[in-house]
């Protein structure tokens, strides 16, 4: 099973977009992507290391996710020019509005790495950067 693969390679297993499934399986945590507001994973006994990790893309879904109780965000996309498109300045300010973690998502490559030093952000995560 791919949870007992994790766990012997110390690999962190989240489970996308289903919190209750994801405690049943006692997995490591939670992805809650952004569009999902939903709140009822408040009322779960959930274990004292179990990470809730959520997306955004602007102001009004940071605080959709505070209101979740994320431990970490996603903050993106910092460097892919799509409909969601931040760039440096914006996500320093959005980064900014919120006491949670942030990771930078989105575009993220060797060329631009160094540009992360600029902002306020745990770490990265991102296709391009390992393809």
């Amino acid at each position: 099973m791919i949870r007992n693969f994790c766990k012997k390679k110390r690999y962190k297993f989240f489970l996308s977009n289903n919190i209750n499934l994801a405690i049943k399986l006692n997995l490591d945590g939670a992805y809650i992507p952004s569009f999902n507001k939903d709140k009822k994973h408040l009322s779960f006994s959930i274990k004292k290391n179990f990470l809730i990790i959520g997306s955004a893309h602007n102001n009004n879904e940071i605080k959709i996710k505070e209101s979740q109780k994320v431990n970490i965000l996603f903050l993106s996309s910092l460097f892919k020019k799509n409909k969601n498109y931040l760039g440096i300045n914006r996500f320093k300010l959005l980064s900014k509005l919120t006491d949670k973690k942030i990771i930078a998502l989105g575009g993220v490559s060797s060329s631009n790495l160094k540009k992360l030093k600029l902002l306020n952000c745990i770490g990265f995560a991102g296709i391009s950067y390992f393809e």
